[in-house]
């Protein structure tokens, strides 16, 4: 069955769920770590962020909206890798493109599962050493380094791609021409510098991991931080990419609210890409 025979506009709403749900997620995370660090304190990992918000006022409400909204996205990805909803096409690059969907869905489901996982439970361990678990595992498995070595070369190179979607702005072909988004542009562009700063020093986690077959070595958010702040002027590295993850999450809320999906809008959306072209 083509696009075309089934009606997709159902997907929109589970589309903006996801992209709201990712949001939160990144607003947390931030927004708690410059929180910490404001009181001398050291930014936090995801899986530390959730479980501060467990005892926080209202925080179990967030965690079942993250849960939720990471889930719909998970889903939202499926459906849009399964039939090319937003038109990547056949050819080498949108085959690329339409598994990197299928892979950062793969992530959020895990990440709503972790969610939903404090939300329920009292216990569960961080991010990272969920992480460094399941690369432990691997690695034990014949050829399991190079698997993970392999996964940390292809998460270096979504790493790069999301460097080359910043600068030369192509996200902004899935943004509808508005003057909100027009205004947010800076913004945008800076959040997912963040975004492919942290996917990038991850993949290099893992790639290290293998090379050294320590999975000890393999981390995530918590793990960005603490390298960042090993650097000369750590501090002010680590303040920084927190406002640039502040920054993603704007980009997700403006998508959840803005975004284009060509096979479902019908094609007939002005695009920011299109007003910079003259056209919208």
């Amino acid at each position: 069955m083509s696009h075309s025979d089934t009606n997709f506009a159902w997907a929109i709403p589970v589309m903006r769920a996801g992209y709201a749900g990712r949001g939160l997620v990144y607003l947390v995370l931030a927004g708690f770590s410059l929180f910490a660090i404001w009181n001398g304190g050291e930014a936090q990992g995801t899986g530390s962020v959730l479980k501060s918000l467990e005892t926080s006022t209202g925080g179990q409400v967030v965690l079942a909206l993250i849960a939720l909204g990471l889930l719909a996205y998970a889903v939202w990805r499926l459906v849009d890798a399964a039939w090319d909803l937003e038109d990547y096409g056949t050819d080498a690059k949108g085959a690329i493109a339409r598994v990197g969907m299928l892979a950062t869905g793969a992530i959020h489901a895990g990440l709503g599962i972790a969610a939903g996982a404090v939300l329920l439970t009292a216990s569960g361990g961080g991010e990272d050493s969920t992480i460094a678990e399941w690369t432990g595992r691997i690695m034990s498995l014949p050829a399991g380094r190079l698997v993970v070595g392999i996964a940390g070369a292809a998460t270096i190179g979504a790493g790069i791609y999301y460097f080359h979607k910043a600068l030369s702005e192509s996200y902004r072909k899935h943004l509808q021409a508005n003057p909100a988004t027009r205004g947010w542009n800076m913004v945008l562009k800076a959040g997912i510098v963040a975004q492919a700063l942290m996917v990038t020093v991850i993949g290099g986690f893992l790639v290290f991991a293998a090379w050294t077959a320590n999975p000890g070595e393999a981390g995530g958010a918590e793990q960005v931080f603490d390298f960042l702040g090993s650097q000369p002027l750590g501090w002010a590295l680590v303040i920084a990419f927190c406002v640039g993850l502040l920054g993603f999450a704007v980009f997700c809320f403006v998508n959840a609210v803005y975004r284009i999906v060509p096979k479902v809008d019908g094609g007939d959306v002005d695009s920011l890409a299109d007003l910079a072209k003259g056209r919208a």
